[in-house]
Formats: C-alpha cells, sequence, structure tokens
C-alpha cells in the first residue's frame, strides 16, 4: 500500500528541460534525478536563437549555480521545501533493457538510469517525458512514467465550444438593448453561470435575439453590431464578436483561436488597419518553424529571402484586404502608405526580442506554436498604449515539444481569463470556402 506523501524520484528526459529550463523547481519535496546523457544533449542546443536553445542556456547557467561536489554522490539542495537534484553518471545498462533495446541511444541510456534507480531506491521512481513513443518504452519495462504537466491546461472547454447563448429573456430587455448603445448593467440580469468580463454571448427572448458583450468598465451589457472594417464584413457571429473586442481600444489582449478558415488573422489585420490612426504601427509576426529540423540557415538568400515563405500567409491576407476594397480607394493607398512608411511590418517574431513596442497593434500568428515563456516574453514586449492579439489553432502544433494542453496560447488564455484588459473569442465556423469548410469536417 502506498504511503501518502511519500518521498518519490523523478528522472527528468532532455525534453522536459528544453519546454521549461525552471521545471526542477516544480517537483515539490520529491528528488530529482537528471541523467548524464540529458546533459550531453542539452549541449547540442546551446547555440541558436530560438527558445529551446534559449532554455539550454538558462538551465546550464541554473544548475551552475546549485552545483556542488555532492550533486554527483549525496544530491544538492533545490531549497525549502524541495527535494535534491542529483546528476547520474557511469550507469550500468541492464540486461532487460538491452534485450528489449540493444542501441544505446540517448532514449535508450534515460531508460536504463530510470530502471536502475527503480530497482535500487525504496522510492517510488518515476520517468517524466514529453515523448509519447518513451513513454510507452518505459511503460513495456515496468517503469512508471508520467508527462510533464506543470503548466498544462486542464479545462479545454472552452476550445471546442461557440459563444454561450440565453434563453428566455425578457423581451423588453432585447429592445432596451436595441434602442441604446448605453446597455444594461449586468445585476438585471438572472445569468445562470457567472460571465467572465468581456465576454460575448447571445440572448433570445420568444421573439428575438441579439448578440451582447458584457462590458466590465462600467458593469454593462452591451449590444455587438455586426461592423464592416476596412473592406471586410463578418458573416458569423463570432466574427462579430472578434470584430468587437479587437475595435475596444480598452481590451490591451486578445486570443482568436479557431480551426484554419475561420478567419482569425484576416479579422485581427483588418482591425489593425482600421485603427492606423490611433497606433503607430501595425506589426504583423509568426513563430518560424523550420521544416524537415533544418533552420534557415539551409535556406538560400539574405536574411529577408529566408524568412520570406514562412511569413507569406501573412501577405495573403493583405491581398485578401485588398482585394476586398476599390484598387483606387482610399483604403489601399492607407495600406500602400504605411508600408512604405514602415507603419505596417511583417517580420519573424525571433526579430521582437529584446524590443519595446508602444503605440503597436501588435498580431502575433500561429500562437499555438510557441511555448507559455515565449508568450510571456512577448506580452511583456508591450510598452504604453500598445494591443497584443494572438490569434492560432490548437489542433495544429508543429513544434515537437507542445501539445493542445501546454502550448503557450491556452496557457495565456487559461492565465488571463477573468482579467478586464483580455478578451478570447472561439471561432467555430469556416468562411475560407466550402470546399475549405467540408475538408475541415469530413478529412
Amino acid at each position: 500500500m502506498e504511503i501518502m506523501g511519500a518521498k518519490k524520484n523523478f528522472v527528468l528526459d532532455t525534453n522536459v528541460i528544453l519546454h521549461d529550463h525552471k521545471c526542477i523547481y516544480n517537483f515539490e519535496e520529491n528528488d530529482i534525478y537528471i541523467p548524464i546523457i540529458v546533459l550531453e544533449e542539452l549541449d547540442k542546443f546551446k547555440k541558436g536563437n530560438d527558445q529551446i536553445n534559449f532554455n539550454a542556456r538558462e538551465f546550464a547557467r541554473e544548475i551552475d549555480l546549485i552545483a556542488d561536489n555532492d550533486l554527483f554522490t549525496k544530491g544538492a539542495e533545490l531549497g525549502p521545501g524541495r527535494g535534491k537534484l542529483f546528476v547520474v553518471t557511469g550507469e550500468d545498462y541492464p540486461e532487460e533493457i538491452s534485450k528489449a533495446f540493444a542501441e544505446r541511444i540517448p532514449d535508450h541510456r534515460i531508460l536504463a538510469t530510470a530502471f536502475n534507480l527503480k530497482n535500487k531506491s525504496k522510492n517510488k521512481t518515476i520517468l517524466v517525458t514529453k515523448d509519447i513513443n518513451l513513454r510507452m518504452k518505459a511503460k513495456s519495462l515496468g517503469i512508471l512514467t508520467e508527462d510533464y504537466i506543470s503548466d498544462k491546461v486542464t479545462n479545454m472547454d472552452i476550445f471546442e465550444k461557440e459563444f454561450s447563448t440565453f434563453d428566455s429573456v425578457a423581451p423588453e430587455i432585447i429592445d432596451r438593448l436595441y434602442a441604446s448603445q448605453e446597455g444594461i448593467d449586468l445585476d438585471e440580469f438572472d445569468f445562470k453561470s457567472d460571465v467572465e468580463p468581456n465576454e460575448c454571448f447571445v440572448l433570445k427572448s420568444n421573439r428575438a435575439s441579439v448578440m451582447c458583450r458584457y462590458n466590465p468598465f462600467d458593469g454593462k451589457v452591451k449590444r455587438v453590431e455586426k461592423e464592416k472594417i476596412f473592406g471586410i464584413e463578418p458573416r458569423n457571429a463570432e466574427q462579430a464578436f472578434a470584430i468587437n473586442v479587437l475595435m475596444d481600444d480598452e481590451i490591451k489582449l486578445v486570443a482568436l483561436t479557431g480551426r484554419s478558415g475561420t478567419g482569425k488573422t484576416l479579422l485581427a489585420l483588418a482591425a489593425a488597419l482600421q485603427k492606423y490612426e490611433v497606433y503607430k504601427q501595425v506589426l504583423l509576426s509568426r513563430p518560424i518553424v523550420a521544416l524537415g529540423n533544418k533552420d534557415l540557415g539551409f535556406l538560400p538568400g539574405d536574411a529577408q529571402e529566408k524568412v520570406s515563405p514562412y511569413m507569406q500567409p501573412l501577405f495573403d491576407n493583405l491581398n485578401v484586404i485588398k482585394h476586398n476594397l476599390s484598387y483606387q480607394g482610399k483604403e489601399v493607398r492607407i495600406m500602400d502608405e504605411m508600408q512604405k512608411n514602415n507603419q505596417l511590418v511583417i517580420e519573424p517574431l525571433a526579430y521582437i526580442r529584446g524590443r519595446s513596442l508602444s503605440e503597436t497593434f501588435f498580431i502575433v500568428d500561429e500562437a499555438q506554436n510557441l511555448t507559455p515563456h515565449e508568450v510571456k516574453t512577448i506580452i511583456t514586449r508591450a510598452g504604453e498604449g500598445t494591443k497584443v492579439i494572438f490569434t492560432g489553432d490548437i489542433q495544429q502544433i508543429d513544434s515537437p515539444y507542445l501539445d493542445h494542453q501546454s502550448n503557450g496560447l491556452v496557457y495565456m488564455i487559461d492565465r488571463m481569463k477573468g482579467q478586464d484588459i483580455f478578451a478570447h473569442v472561439n471561432l467555430i465556423k469556416g468562411e475560407r470556402s466550402y470546399l475549405s469548410e467540408l475538408a475541415s469536417n469530413l478529412l
């Protein structure tokens, strides 16, 4: 029978440290074991400008601060209320693992460390890795294993459902919302569940309905109109909600989630252009996830030519907006002048590090490929008068170190929920084309 609160041993895989360089402080009073092969693997990641390279360097500095002669024998103390950190060297490669996995690759050497520790320690030993295949291998050997869940979001309901609908609302309430833009105090509604700040929903009576948003700054529920911005008109309720929060300057942080073709990036860009007189600069960016594990150095051309293919989807959205406008119209001239004067800039996220962005409408596309730490780094770049928009599809993650519960986009939404200056809209219906929507549903 397991003793409640008994100390455990956690063996960490390389990918856990690359995901979170502070991970060794998240295991409470339990002891942490790092196979020496993990340090060797981390050494290969120290050069580079990506987040995993930063994490590898930061972990090396962290372990250097706490390391002493006991690190390899008695373990190094991690602080009050925490266990010890051990680096395991010179481990045997047991016969049981050799039979199953003869090739001594790093993953199998990590398995060997966990297997040996399990057999010689009286404490429960658990291998922590974000590699699903390695977890399967560990289970085949009777080794307990877990994913690293410190920053995983457990409540994923908000990413699967559309906006809330409240039925049986008194008809006179809906009449009042249509009659005035001032809104109605939240206290006048009898909602069965709590309404979050800037939450969008539909109210229905027996004869009418109205789209609304709860404005936390004045405590009122206000009607949301279908507003056309820079030639783009909302095609459904959630797009109207998205435009509403994008156009509200009091909301400084917006997250738009939804599958491909729902209009996330297009709406954010149209709102940015509509606000060209409010913000000094419109900045569009997205993380670069190299294909085939090849970084940008493998591509021909100068720096701009290397990143251009990754930025092309943002240019495509600009072209969609231009296509919806008159080519001789005022809006097209504004777009051309903004690009000429560097008021409308498209560049990779790697170029944002270290900058301070003031009075900027900052759109971060494909944010599901960011880590929680990267999202924090981006938001902390925001100076006075800056609005930050994250868009992404949490089901289309290209990074091997993230999943739909641990990526920076869902982490940020989960932590920011309930804040007055934050709004999240989940887009459900695809509007790119009937073919695109059909493929998204059936394939």
